[in-house]
């Protein structure tokens, strides 16, 4: 790709940007008709060729206000923590095998996301040769991103690094890239809905450990909750710290508005926290979400002192992470290839293993071990035909993948927004932060660009409406809407502020995995019934759920399954599968 022209750069007001683009994990082209509407779409457009109605007084706006936001990057907090010494624990593991000699497996694997090169990783660590195998024409599947003709990244969706991602942590470690996190003020900030343009912050006192710190940013924070509230809450939860992971995945038979009624939680916890954490969690309403998948990242932040403190990445996920990781597995001889769509998994007369992957080219590829790094929709469409019926494989008709749609947005100004992601609390929008200001290679002191994440989107997630269905033009329209609240001073309904001078909607149908109500049973191991076939992906059974950390630690885990078989060692072998999915049809 060309050098980015910035966002200052002259833009033709008569000039529309490239066709739709898509972008996805590498089976994608096998079957168009069924796979083509589960690959992200981006379109980008100039906001002055194609006017929204609510800007079509534009021409008469002011000249731009100047407003300077100054950006603060925090040091790197301490991240030691029991997982993070587990997670430590484990690349050594794997690393001490590749340093025995082993005898080293060919492993080819599908899909160049986030899972697909850590299991690579691993397995180049462990001493075996990974081939990744990517559909597309750039890595990174769910954090992928690519260059409009302007140069201006486009990303699959806005991404945020958690203190509570050992695995993660311990991979910028590993890579020699911590430096490219640029770690944020620790704490959290809400927008207030009954007062624009107003913000409620929980600050975590760097002075006090896990679990006072949290305790203090609720206790110091009275715009939101009242005491009685808090206090309703915090009995709640006793549960959860006596008891720990087994009580934590017990509920996901419970929604997060039940478990509230169950505990008897006044519903303005709801309505003030639980509404915006859903959302930026899984994309999901309250009334839809698992209850684990709230209590798992309360349970993090609980217990590590700084688990809750955010980083942004320094530039577009390609090249600053998911570069490094190819440069990683090719130098210890793995190999990482760009558009080769797979086809077909040629498995034997019997089912018992796979002999070999069949590319949408015609070309076979043949390996000692193949790991499915796909996401779990694309599994399903791949699953080849005498695994259909095997209980293993059928309980994965039990997930399906959220949609959601990611939006960037250039503004002709800068607009007054903290150096750090903000908690929209709209019914329309999650997430969002000034990426001009947060991050090094979108930083703009003189123009905005807002990337937010427009959820819940669909049926499934909780909304009334298929927004994915809908036209670019109506979600800005809708967003647009939002942003006169969230920046009342700012953007305004009469066109006469802030200008919006382009904008760039990326739809993803099927992103990281429904955490519905009772999903988790139905989330499979890494390793498989098939000898050598391992799976990776967010949807893999791992603590950390559908996130960057959960696709991680499913690379890192299925690179442990291959590396365990390979030296004769026992794995950790096969979950169990519910005994509902037994007797059910698919």
């Amino acid at each position: 790709a060309s050098p980015p022209a910035g966002p200052n750069a002259e833009v033709p007001a008569a000039r529309l940007l490239a066709a739709p683009t898509q972008v996805g994990s590498t089976a994608l082209q096998s079957q168009p008709s069924a796979m083509a509407a589960l690959a992200p779409t981006s379109t980008a457009r100039i906001g002055h060729a194609r006017p929204l109605r609510r800007q079509q007084q534009a021409l008469r706006a002011a000249a731009p206000r100047r407003l300077r936001v100054t950006a603060k990057d925090f040091p790197k907090p301490d991240l030691d923590s029991e997982n993070f010494r587990a997670a430590a624990a484990l690349s050594k593991k794997l690393k001490s095998l590749g340093e025995k000699g082993v005898e080293p497996k060919t492993v080819a694997i599908v899909g160049g996301g986030l899972a697909g090169l850590s299991c690579a990783k691993y397995l180049a660590d462990a001493g075996h040769k990974p081939i990744v195998l990517e559909r597309g024409n750039v890595l990174g599947g769910k954090v992928s991103a690519w260059q409009d003709e302007d140069g201006d990244w486009i990303e699959t969706g806005l991404h945020i690094f958690f203190g509570a991602y050992p695995n993660m942590m311990n991979l910028f470690a590993e890579l020699d890239i911590e430096d490219r996190l640029q770690w944020k003020e620790h704490a959290m900030i809400f927008a207030m809905p009954d007062s624009p343009g107003e913000f409620s912050r929980f600050d975590f006192p760097s002075w006090l450990p896990a679990p006072w710190n949290g305790v203090w940013a609720i206790a110091n924070n009275n715009q939101m909750l009242t005491w009685p509230e808090k206090l309703r809450f915090g009995l709640a939860l006793l549960p959860m710290l006596v008891a720990g992971q087994d009580y934590i995945n017990a509920q996901d038979e419970l929604s997060v508005s039940q478990w509230m009624k169950k505990y008897n939680v006044p519903d303005r916890v709801n309505d003030e926290v639980f509404i915006a954490m859903a959302k930026a969690l899984d994309f999901i309403d309250p009334d839809k979400l698992s209850m684990t998948v709230v209590l798992t990242a309360m349970n993090r932040f609980v217990n590590e002192t700084n688990g809750s403190q955010m980083a942004f990445l320094d530039g577009n996920q390609p090249d600053r992470l998911c570069q490094p990781l190819r440069e990683y597995v090719e130098a210890r001889g793995g190999e990482v290839r760009l558009e080769t769509p797979l086809r077909k998994i040629a498995v034997s007369e019997d089912g018992e293993r796979v002999t070999h992957l069949e590319l949408a080219g015609g070309e076979q590829v043949t390996a000692d071990v193949y790991v499915s790094a796909m996401p779990v929709d694309i599994m399903k469409l791949m699953t080849p035909e005498p695994w259909k019926e095997r209980p293993f494989f059928k309980q994965l008709n039990e997930l399906e993948g959220i949609p959601v749609i990611n939006l960037h947005l250039w503004f002709d100004r800068k607009l007054n927004c903290s150096d750090h992601l903000m908690f929209s609390r709209s019914p329309l929008l999650s997430v969002y932060a000034d990426m001009s200001t947060t991050c090094k290679e979108y930083y703009d002191e003189e123009q905005s660009m807002l990337e937010l994440v427009f959820a819940p989107c669909g049926p499934l997630a909780g909304s009334e409406k298929d927004w994915i269905a809908a036209s670019d033009e109506e979600i800005i329209e809708a967003t647009m809407r939002e942003l006169e609240r969230l920046f009342p001073t700012e953007v305004k309904a009469d066109g006469s502020g802030a200008q919006l001078r382009k904008y760039a909607v990326v739809k993803t149908p099927r992103s990281v995995y429904a955490a519905n109500v009772g999903r988790n049973k139905f989330r499979p191991s890494q390793e498989t019934p098939v000898e050598n076939f391992v799976l990776a992906g967010d949807y893999t059974s791992q603590f950390y759920l559908g996130s960057m950390e959960g696709a991680v630690f499913s690379g890192k885990l299925a690179a442990e399954v291959i590396a365990d078989k390979a030296v004769g060692q026992p794995s950790k072998g096969i979950k169990a599968v519910p005994e509902v999915v037994l007797s059910k049809t698919y």
